[in-house]
């Protein structure tokens, strides 16, 4: 395999440790706990992994290890870091015991249920320290969460004399590993199951999660981009850029990249929901500002939308409620195309049909169409930056013909989405990752399962950070999925009284009438620390005392 200038040189790089794993830990248990919500239904759900201590690692004396062999898994969409999990794991268990030895199962949890696997070796591993992507195994969107596939698991894990498999995912892939680790534990296999927070969307977080890995990265390569078309924008100074950035689930990539670059607008899913707003709401907001802008000779500017925005449109979101729940009937299957736009027509409420049909005929149909494995629609396949942008021309068209516009419009459209998964992580993920994977073989020889590795404190220096674990079950509530209700994580959105949004809201109005963008350049990996260490916006702010 051929190797940049940067990656030999990334090679080298020895991602820093927290205090507490630097050598031989002890664990410090903290109080029982419970489900965020549905306690009850949760601790009937897992009666074997409910209500365990939060942990934490301490320094301690050198202790003996018993041999443990260790299975690891990459779960979903790639986030940059993936690859220090696994190398962080790796050297943790090989210094716990040199005879440890690390299974990779081949393109996500079908690989456990296929048998289809590889021997991490030191060679394979050094490859990959410090690289993005997720290719050293590949990942997958195979759901663990029938009993079939947690047997068929089982057969390679007793013959690869596998002690515990760790999966990297986000909030769907951990729920479903918390369901494997209670299964394993009510059987009393003696298989531990641990997972790591991965997800750019950012999503996965909460008191104990403070961000999930993959989201600093992508951030900035995304605002990198955004950056760079701000520059463009202002420099020929005729176009408006209508750029759509990964977040189906929730706006935090957008908020955070309009943190850094200061774009004139920028598009907060769960604003548009609290505030109730319709599409032709949206569509007023925006060409009111580039109407204001053109007062003032600037036909130019940048727009900044979050991929999931569609779903939180209220009377869109009730729509799609009823059409999930619609889709997931025995009836709505192996219908063709156009049989299942019928179908659900005639099944669906007269508002919701409304709606419906008030949509353009692109948008209407992708979201009557396939879902995603985890049945959502797949909004990344609606270019909402397109339907935004011709529905404010024709505003503005009407606008002009009653003297309330007097400028050009011309748009161009960006999806950044792809180009931010598998970016060279920057040194906060790289530190970040690799921490968590050697919390997790920490947790691993103590002995942990239904848990989570997690790493806090983190926007203090790396050695600073507080590492440590979380039953999954305590991040737990019940939700609709698929027409049925099933135990998941809660996702975290962008709170509209958090300081990152508060932060954005009291600049957004200066940014959308003058220019102030701001040029975040390419993520560094040597100099400063202010320059190639610092945390996100979004994290710097919700972690400060102020």
């Amino acid at each position: 395999m051929e190797t940049s200038a940067l990656q030999k040189a990334r090679a080298a790089y020895q991602p820093k440790l927290p205090r507490g794993l630097q050598g031989a830990v002890k664990v410090k248990e903290g109080k029982p706990t419970q489900s965020v919500g549905n306690q009850e239904e949760i601790r009937a759900l897992f009666p074997n992994t409910y209500g365990m201590p939060i942990v934490e690692f301490e320094p301690a004396a050198e202790t003996d290890t018993k041999a443990m062999n260790v299975g690891i898994i990459l779960s979903g969409g790639q986030a940059p870091g993936g690859h220090n999990v696994i190398t962080g794991l790796f050297d943790q268990i090989k210094k716990l015991n040199p005879a440890n030895r690390l299974y990779g199962f081949i393109l996500g949890p079908g690989g456990l249920v296929d048998h289809n696997y590889m021997e991490l070796t030191a060679d394979i591993i050094d490859r990959y320290r410090n690289t993005g992507g997720f290719d050293m195994i590949g990942s997958g969107r195979t759901k663990l969460e029938k009993v079939e596939q947690f047997e068929k698991g089982l057969e390679i894990i007793r013959q690869l004399d596998i002690k515990a498999i760790v999966i990297i995912g986000g909030d769907d892939s951990n729920t479903n590993a918390c369901v494997l680790a209670e299964y394993y534990a009510a059987k009393n296999y003696g298989v531990q199951v641990i997972g790591c927070p991965k997800t750019i969307d950012g999503d996965l977080k909460n008191e104990q999660i403070e961000t999930s890995f993959g989201f600093d990265t992508a951030c900035k390569t995304y605002s990198e981009l955004i950056g760079n078309i701000e520059r463009d924008c202002n420099s020929a100074r005729k176009y408006w850029h209508f750029i759509k950035v990964m977040g189906r689930s929730a706006s935090h990539i957008a908020l955070e990249c309009a943190l850094e670059t200061q774009p004139n607008i920028c598009l907060v899913s769960e604003e548009v929901e609290q505030k109730e707003q319709s599409l032709d709401d949206i569509v007023d907001y925006i060409a009111q500002t580039v109407a204001d802008r053109a007062a003032d000779g600037n036909n130019f500017g940048t727009v900044i939308i979050p991929e999931g925005l569609i779903e939180f449109i209220p009377a869109i979101k009730k729509l799609i409620a009823q059409l999930n729940d619609v889709l997931a009937t025995p009836e709505a299957q192996g219908l063709t195309s156009d049989e299942q736009i019928a179908f659900v027509k005639s099944h669906i409420s007269a508002e919701n049909l409304s709606t419906f049909q008030s949509l353009p005929e692109s948008v209407a149909r992708q979201l009557a169409l396939d879902r995603d494995p985890h049945g959502n629609v797949q909004v990344s396949l609606i270019e909402t930056e397109k339907l935004l942008s011709s529905m404010v021309a024709s505003r503005l068209a009407a606008w002009k013909k009653e003297g309330r516009y007097v400028g050009k419009f011309s748009a161009q459209h960006h999806f950044f989405g792809y180009e931010g998964r598998c970016a060279a992580p920057s040194n906060f993920d790289a530190d970040y990752c690799y921490a968590l994977g050697t919390s997790a073989a920490q947790l691993i020889a103590n002995g942990k399962t239904g848990y989570m590795a997690v790493v806090k404190n983190t926007t203090a220096p790396a050695e600073e950070w507080i590492a440590g674990g979380v039953p999954i079950t305590m991040m737990m509530n019940m939700e609709r999925r698929n027409g049925e209700m099933k135990p998941v994580i809660r996702k975290a959105l962008v709170e509209l009284d958090g300081k990152p949004f508060k932060a954005f809201a009291a600049k957004r109005t200066e940014w959308a009438r003058q220019t102030c963008y701001v040029y975040p350049g390419p993520i560094q990996y040597w100099g400063p620390a202010e320059v190639c260490d610092q945390p996100t916006r979004t994290l710097s702010l919700e972690q400060s005392r102020q």
